[in-house]
């Protein structure tokens, strides 16, 4: 009798606990290996920044940062429709109740924004979000922990002084004009 009422619990909590709502990491693992799509996984290695040479502000940012996780669809004249449904798609996501928006530019068919997930004290993933009607778009996971909007304009700062490793974004040559 305890045997099935545990196995009554455990199931009712694995069918409780299965979200049925998209998410952007389902949106990655489903569409990575599809053909109009390229995909890579970036460590926060690619930044390759003198660790000596950081404030104790750009230490705390880069050590919130794990990984990106980047997928890229890239429009042609052939595949519009499929863009448009794509688009929609991560947009849909993004609207969810998982995101909170922390910037829009642009609007319509060309545009970006910014989301996150966590409260503006502990962020969990930063998720950009651009495309461009001729080009295609293109979605940016930041992963980490504790991340902050100070940790990531310091994340801009140390950018612009690294020696950024650009054999880890080779699989996105020829996708960018």
């Amino acid at each position: 009798m305890k045997l099935s009422v545990l196995t009554a619990a455990l199931l009712s909590l694995f069918l409780l606990s299965c979200n049925s709502e998209p998410s952007l990491q389902k949106y990655f693992v489903d569409n990575a290996e599809k053909k109009d799509f390229i995909a890579l996984d970036v460590s926060s290695s690619i930044l390759n920044a003198d660790k000596a040479k950081l404030t104790a502000e750009q230490k705390t940012a880069l050590a919130s940062f794990d990984k990106m996780n980047i997928i890229a669809f890239k429009s042609d004249k052939n595949n519009q429709a499929l863009y448009e449904e794509e688009s929609q798609k991560v947009t849909h996501i993004l609207k969810g109740k998982t995101y909170q928006e922390l910037m829009k530019i642009g609007s319509g068919k060309d545009g970006a924004s910014i989301s996150y997930i966590g409260d503006e004290n502990d962020i969990d993933e930063f998720v950009l979000f651009a495309k461009k009607k001729e080009n295609g778009f293109a979605v940016v996971r930041i992963l980490g922990n504790d991340m902050n909007p100070n940790n990531i304009i310091n994340m801009l700062s140390i950018l612009k002084s690294s020696n950024i490793d650009m054999e880890q974004l080779k699989p996105l040559q020829g996708f960018v004009k």
